[in-house]
């Protein structure tokens, strides 16, 4: 089973990127499954419905979502009926949409999580708590299990990869929008990166123009940050998965610029 996951899709410049370079990344490793994280997706912070089924149309499955889940007030109108969107599962009870979801792909299902980390970030449920809790309830049905762990301290992303190590078929970093060199089959078979990294404008700070975020930093001011133009970027992750022993054979990472 064949999977790409493709990094954190900024604004417009994202949704470009994606719409003009995933069709050569699909015929080159020809993915039965494409997920995505879209919390930035319109405008740079959130989702609307209109910027989701963009993505969907230029052929992402499954968009997975982080601590910006709630920035676009439009998600409370359409995220109960979006069956392909998972916000993190960590949020208490009541919280609309769904934390986790089980897909059909080829002959198998597929569980797909979404789970916030809390060091730097609004301190939801424990995400190691929580994994521990919704495993159970996953594995009735599928031990093919993914999880988007979305988390800003790469202490906690790695110390999170080796609490599940063996339990799940890969744990994939988001939030940070920079791609970490670490990608690699833990001991058990859990395929494992601290970041997959950033769809978008290349030539920014994290998406955003280069001018905003220097001002911030030298004076400390609130600053309007907007999503940066020019040279676009797609980092994603691919993922070879033995579907029968649930576990990651072969991982490697992507980086894709394009000069415009």
């Amino acid at each position: 089973m064949r999977i790409l996951f493709l990094g954190d899709i900024v604004g417009r410049p994202g949704r470009r990127a994606v719409k003009e370079m995933l069709p050569s990344l699909k015929e080159k490793y020809k993915p039965h499954l494409i997920i995505a994280n879209g919390e930035n997706a319109a405008g740079g912070n959130g989702i609307t419905e209109e910027a989701a089924q963009e993505l969907y149309d230029a052929g992402i499955d499954i968009l997975t979502m982080g601590n910006h889940v709630w920035d676009r007030k439009e998600i409370y109108n359409f995220i109960d009926h979006d069956e392909r969107i998972v916000r993190p599962a960590n949020y208490p009870p009541g919280a609309p949409g769904r934390g986790f979801m089980i897909v059909p792909v080829q002959d198998y299902s597929v569980g797909i999580i979404n789970l916030s980390g809390r060091v730097f970030l609004p301190p939801l449920d424990c995400p190691f708590r929580s994994i521990d809790r919704l495993l159970p309830q996953l594995q009735q049905e599928t031990s093919l299990i993914l999880i988007d762990f979305h988390a800003e301290a790469t202490s906690e992303k790695v110390a999170f990869g080796w609490y599940v190590d063996g339990r799940v078929t890969a744990v994939i970093g988001t939030h940070t929008h920079i791609q970490t060199a670490d990608a690699r089959i833990l001991p058990k078979g859990t395929g494992y990166i601290t970041d997959v990294g950033m769809t978008g404008p290349r030539d920014s700070v994290l998406g955003v123009k280069l001018e905003a975020v220097l001002k911030k930093f030298l004076t400390l001011q609130p600053i309007r940050f907007e999503v940066a133009r020019g040279a676009l970027q797609l980092n994603a992750l691919f993922l070879k998965i033995d579907p029968e022993k649930h576990v990651t054979q072969g991982i490697e990472t992507i980086q894709v610029v394009q000069e415009k």
